[in-house]
C-alpha cells in the first residue's frame, strides 16, 4: 500500500501522456496479479480434489505450482498446510489395513450415534451442562452411561476449539473438568472420545493432529507408570481418510470395530461401518490410487455364510445375576428374530435376481445361495425356539419369586426401529437419554497478586507476604477499616492492623526496587500523593536501604528470570503445564512491560534449566520468550 501511495504521488507530477501510459501499466499489472491469484485458486481446488481421490503425489505437485504463484505470506501458510495433508496421506498409504467389512448403513447426522451397540439412553444430546453451546457440526451428543464414574467428553474452550475433558464422580458432585494433557490438545477440534472396553485405550477424532484432512481417528494408550494418556497415534487407513471420520469403538465381545464417516455422503448424512476386528492385523503399502480408493470405499462383503445368529448389539449388563441372565436371553431372542428377518430379506432379493437372470451360471449360483440361506433359517428357527422356551422358564421362575416384569419395557424393546436388515448386521435404534443432571465443582480461581488498576479495587485474598525480599507501596493509614471505593481500583491491596489499632494499607508485591519504583508514580497519580516505598525480608519489615543491599548480594549469584509475552495476553495452559513439568511450582507473575502483558517465571540459578524452559515454551506455542539476568539487566534470547 505504501508503494502504491508513492507511485500515485509521482504520477501527479507527470504529463498527461505519461500518466496515461503509467495507468495502463499499473492496470495491466493488477490484472496479471488477479489472474495469477485466480489460477492459484483453481490449482488449489484441483489439488484438494486429487487429495480426496487418494492421488497424493499429483495433488502435491499442484500445491507446489500454486505456491510458486503465491506471494502472500498468509496464503502460503495455508497452501503449505494443505500440501502437508497430502504428504501425510502418501506416508499413510505405506501402511494400509484391509479388514473384512461386515456392514455399512447411512444415517442422519442428527442421530447416527443412536445406532451404535451401546446402552440404551446412554447418549445425551447437546447442548447440556457439559457442552452448553452444542453448535459443532459433527459433535451432537455426549456418551454418558447411567452408572459412569469417570466421564470423557468434548466441549469448547474459551477460544471455541473443542477439547477433551475428564470429570470424576464424587459423593454428590463431579470434579472440576480438566484437560487430559498436552498430547491430546491440538490447534483445532477433538471430538467423540470413547474408551475401549478394558479402559486402556482412548479413541477420538481430531482435525488438528497429524492427518489427511477433515477429522482423522486416533488412539491413545494409558501409561500406568506415568499415570496419564500417552501420545496419540493416527489409526491410519482405512479408518482415517481425507474426509471426516469419527466416533470409533470396539465391541466388548472383541468381534467388531465400528466408526462413522462422511466419505461419499451428502452433507447431512454419515455412513456407519462395521468391520471385523483383526486379531493379527497386517498392513501393506498401496501405491495404486485405484486400489486405494477401492479399499477406502469399504464395500461390505456379500457372503451368505457370514450370517450371525449371535447378538449384534452389546448391552450394559445389570448387576443382579438373575436380571442379567434374563436380559441376556431377551437380547438373544430379539437378535435371532432380527437375523431371521435379515435372512428372509436376503432370500427374497436372491429370488428376484433369479427371475431376472438368464445366465445359467448366475442362476446356479443364486439357487445355491437361496438353498444355503433356507438351511440357515431353519437353524435360526431351531435356536429361536430353544431360546424362547428358556426365556419362558426364566419368566415363570420370576413369577414364583414374586418378581413382576415390566410389560411396557418389553413392548418398547420389541418395537425398536431396526435398520440394515438387508445386510449381515442389524442396526437397532437406541433411545436418547435425558439431559445429564449433574453438579460440577467450581474451579478455584487463584487470586492474582499482579499489580493492577481495575474498575474496582481488590483487597488481597491473603495478607501474608511471600518469603524473600518484597517491596510494597504504602498508600495510607486510617483509624477505621477502608472501603473498596477508597482503593481507587488498585489491586492487590494488603491490610495490616497495627498494635495501636490503626489500619495500614499497602499495594503490590514487587521483587525488585526498580520494579516498585517504576510503579510509585502510578499510585501517586491516583490521588495517594504521600505514598512511599516499604520493604520486607521473609515477611519482616526492614529499611528500604537494607533490602536494596540484600538485593544486590543476590544479584551477584547470577539469578535469572524468564519473560513470556503471549500474543493475545493469555498464557496458554500448555505453557503452564510445560513449566510445571520442568521446574515444579515456580512463581508465574503477570505484569505489563512496554504496553504488553508479560508473564515472569523465576528466579532460576541454573542457566541450562532456563534454556530448557524457553525451548518448551516456544514448542507450546509462544514465540516471544526471553530471559533476564537479574542484576545487570541484560536480556538474551
Amino acid at each position: 500500500m505504501l508503494f502504491l501511495y508513492f507511485v500515485n504521488e509521482r504520477i501527479k507530477t507527470m504529463t498527461p501522456y505519461f500518466r496515461t501510459a503509467i495507468s495502463i501499466i499499473v492496470l495491466f499489472s493488477g490484472s496479471m496479479a488477479a489472474a495469477a491469484g485466480q489460477d492459484a485458486d483453481s490449482l488449489v481446488r484441483k489439488a484438494d480434489s486429487l487429495r480426496k481421490a487418494y492421488m497424493f503425489e499429483e495433488s502435491m505437485a499442484l500445491y507446489d505450482e500454486a505456491l510458486s504463484m503465491t506471494r502472500d505470506s498468509v496464503a502460503r501458510i495455508s497452501l503449505e498446510d494443505a500440501k502437508m495433508l497430502s504428504e501425510n496421506g502418501l506416508g499413510m498409504a505405506d501402511f494400509v489395513l484391509s479388514p473384512a467389512v461386515v456392514a455399512r448403513h447411512r444415517f442422519s447426522l442428527d442421530e447416527f450415534w443412536l445406532y451404535y451397540p451401546l446402552e440404551d439412553r446412554s447418549w445425551r444430546p447437546v447442548p447440556n451442562v457439559l457442552d452448553t453451546l452444542g453448535t459443532h457440526p459433527f459433535y451432537r451428543a455426549v456418551y454418558f452411561p447411567e452408572r459412569c464414574t469417570s466421564l470423557y467428553y468434548s466441549a469448547p474452550d474459551t477460544g471455541g476449539a473443542m477439547n477433551i475433558y475428564r470429570t470424576d464422580r464424587k459423593d454428590s458432585t463431579w470434579s472440576v473438568p480438566s484437560l487430559l494433557n498436552e498430547y491430546l490438545v491440538s490447534s483445532s477440534d477433538e471430538i467423540y472420545p470413547m474408551l475401549s472396553p478394558d479402559g486402556r485405550k482412548l479413541f477420538f477424532a481430531s482435525s488438528g493432529l497429524y492427518g489427511m484432512g477433515g477429522f482423522d481417528l486416533y488412539v491413545s494408550t494409558w501409561n500406568e507408570e506415568q499415570h496419564e494418556w500417552g501420545p496419540p497415534s493416527n489409526m491410519g487407513m482405512p479408518f482415517s481418510s481425507p474426509y471426516n471420520d469419527f466416533l470409533y469403538m470396539d465391541t466388548p465381545d472383541g468381534r467388531y470395530s465400528i466408526f462413522a464417516s462422511d466419505r461419499g455422503c451428502p452433507p447431512d448424512s454419515v455412513d456407519i461401518y462395521v468391520l471385523e476386528q483383526e486379531t493379527m492385523p497386517v498392513r501393506k503399502g498401496v501405491d495404486d490410487p485405484d486400489m486405494l480408493r477401492k479399499i477406502m470405499s469399504l464395500e461390505p462383503e456379500e457372503d451368505i455364510a457370514r450370517f450371525d445368529e449371535g447378538p449384534a448389539m452389546s448391552r450394559m449388563q445389570p448387576e443382579d445375576a438373575d436380571t442379567r441372565e434374563y436380559t441376556a436371553k431377551v437380547a438373544e431372542v430379539r437378535n435371532l428374530r432380527d437375523s431371521m428377518y435379515a435372512a428372509n430379506v436376503r432370500i427374497d432379493t436372491r429370488r428376484t435376481l433369479l427371475a431376472e437372470n438368464p445366465d445359467a451360471a448366475g442362476r446356479e449360483r443364486l439357487e445355491q445361495e437361496i438353498s444355503e440361506a433356507e438351511t440357515r433359517i431353519q437353524t435360526l428357527q431351531d435356536s429361536l425356539e430353544k431360546a424362547s422356551a428358556a426365556l419362558q422358564d426364566i419368566e415363570m421362575e420370576f413369577l414364583f419369586k414374586g418378581i413382576v416384569l415390566d410389560p411396557d419395557k418389553l413392548v418398547r424393546e420389541a418395537d425398536r426401529e431396526v435398520e440394515g436388515a438387508e445386510t449381515d448386521y442389524v442396526f437397532t435404534r437406541m433411545d436418547p437419554g435425558r439431559a445429564p443432571d449433574i453438579v460440577l465443582e467450581k474451579p478455584h480461581v487463584k487470586f492474582d497478586y499482579t499489580f493492577m488498576i481495575l474498575p474496582e479495587g481488590r483487597f488481597a485474598e491473603d495478607n501474608t507476604l511471600p518469603d524473600g525480599i518484597v517491596y510494597q507501596i504504602q498508600m495510607f493509614s486510617l483509624s477505621s477499616r477502608a472501603a473498596v471505593k477508597s482503593l481507587k481500583g488498585l489491586s492487590p491491596v494488603f491490610e495490616e492492623i497495627t498494635p495501636s489499632g490503626k489500619y495500614v494499607y499497602r499495594v503490590g508485591v514487587f521483587r525488585t526496587y526498580n520494579d516498585v519504583l517504576s510503579n510509585l508514580n502510578t499510585v501517586k497519580k491516583l490521588g495517594f500523593r504521600t505514598a512511599f516505598i516499604t520493604a520486607f525480608n521473609d515477611g519482616e519489615a526492614v529499611p528500604v536501604s537494607k533490602a536494596r543491599a540484600l538485593e544486590k548480594q543476590l544479584r551477584a549469584v547470577s539469578l535469572y528470570q524468564i519473560d513470556i509475552v503471549p500474543y493475545d495476553g493469555t498464557l496458554p495452559e500448555l505453557v503452564v503445564s510445560a513449566i510445571g513439568q520442568l521446574c515444579g511450582k515456580k512463581d508465574i507473575a503477570r505484569t505489563e512491560k512496554d504496553g504488553k502483558i508479560t508473564y515472569i517465571v523465576g528466579p532460576f540459578d541454573d542457566r541450562s534449566l532456563v534454556e530448557k524452559v524457553m525451548v518448551a515454551v516456544r514448542a507450546a506455542g509462544v514465540e516471544d520468550v526471553t530471559y533476564v539476568r537479574i542484576g545487570n539487566g541484560e536480556e538474551q534470547q
